[in-house]
């Protein structure tokens, strides 16, 4: 089946012709292409390509028309890359690489010249890129691909983890988390397609899929189960440096018939290095009607001179001090921390939580909301509301 992500191709069958315009590379899946140019009228062979080879990618480097023919010499499937993919991942490349690059491109183009001239031999049969290095870079081009098809196809999944009000012991809300089971992967991991889609503009669709989704589930929560909870959403250091982000969560919220206060944006402490736009963003939300938490608080920045002027309504402590409550130290850290919560006018969340000691050790020093296992591992929506239905 041919798509925008996958291209199939039967023997003799064309994909691309000498003088085309370079719009897309494609990794070569199964099946082998045949590299052809023209020589005094006559076809030449310049090599054959198989799994796990890059073809047309030269030409949508530097943007010059198809220096030879590709044909398909047996059944062949292929995973178009488009020439985006290539220029985010350039622009933000080392310059020393860049520049060797576009050197080696140079003498790929002088060889060809040299090639029409009729003074080069042709190469009959091209291996794929050699390496480790060479694979990872090759599987995260395909993976990339196919979480372009996953979002048009929906498939990306909003779990949500509970969060619990530890004086009452009622459900306050849940996080949304975002998770992928590809049909011949698997489960991908969040660390995985997160990261790469954080590597390349790819983080804006998926932060605003994710976006809906979870504007419908709090539409779902108040219509079938009859519940004003809030969900955690997190923010992405592209989301945030997006000026009309607050904006286009507003047009969610309105579209969905849910209150800002249901909402609830979280910034990894990593991302308050770039304070002015934390700042701005925590101001926006804040006149929108809509709080803000500092996640994985403890784990990274942690600038108190910078914490103290940025008005998070939430910080969550992160799991690695809930783990270590039996350590006295570990203990008084924590005790301090909600103490500096509470002053700054904070709740608190402590993640993590897994046994009924800690959660007995966080209520007593003064820690509003708990999140872990022991509380309630993620679960799918329609799982979440019929326990809530229950």
């Amino acid at each position: 089946m041919t798509s925008a992500y996958r291209i199939e191709l039967h023997p003799g069958q064309v994909l691309f012709r000498e003088g085309d315009p370079p719009t897309t590379a494609f990794l070569i899946e199964s099946g082998t292409l045949r590299i052809t140019a023209q020589r005094a009228g006559l076809a030449v062979v310049l090599s054959d390509l198989g799994a796990g080879a890059l073809v047309g990618e030269m030409a949508v480097l530097d943007d010059s028309p198809r220096s030879a023919t590709a044909t398909a010499v047996e059944r062949c499937v292929l995973t178009p890359i488009d020439r985006t993919q290539f220029a985010e991942r350039l622009a933000t490349a080392d310059p020393v690489v860049r520049a060797l690059l576009m050197s080696q491109l140079s003498r790929y183009r002088t060889a060809l010249a040299t090639f029409a001239g009729g003074s080069t031999h042709a190469i009959r049969q091209a291996e794929p890129m050699p390496g480790v290095e060479a694979a990872h870079a090759l599987d995260k081009i395909r993976l990339e691909s196919q979480l372009r098809e996953a979002l048009e196809r929906r498939e990306l999944e909003i779990r949500l983890q509970p969060i619990l009000e530890i004086s009452s012991n009622r459900l306050a809300g849940f996080e949304a988390l975002t998770r992928w089971s590809h049909p011949d992967r698997g489960a991908v991991s969040p660390a995985d397609f997160i990261a790469l889609a954080e590597e390349t503009s790819l983080i804006i669709p998926v932060g605003e899929y994710v976006l809906r989704e979870v504007c419908s589930t709090l539409r779902r929560l108040a219509d079938e189960a009859k519940a004003t909870l809030f969900i955690a959403l997190n923010v992405s250091g592209r989301q945030l440096e997006d000026a009309d982000f607050i904006d286009r969560v507003l047009t969610q919220v309105r579209a969905h018939g849910i209150a800002p206060e249901q909402l609830k944006l979280e910034i990894t402490e990593s991302l308050i290095l770039d304070y002015a736009k934390v700042a701005t963003l925590i101001d926006h939300s804040h006149r929108a009607g809509m709080r803000v938490a500092l996640d994985d608080f403890g784990t990274g920045y942690s600038n108190l001179e910078h914490l103290h002027k940025l008005a998070f309504d939430t910080l969550k402590l992160d799991q690695s001090f809930v783990s270590q409550l039996q350590d006295p130290r570990c203990l008084a850290i924590v005790r301090a921390v909600v103490g500096m919560a509470a002053a700054l006018g904070c709740d608190m969340v402590a993640e993590g939580v897994e046994t009924a000691q800690q959660l007995e050790q966080l209520g007593a020093l003064g820690c509003q909301y708990a999140q872990g296992y022991l509380v309630g591992k993620p679960l799918g929506v329609d799982q979440a509301l019929a326990a809530m239905r229950a």
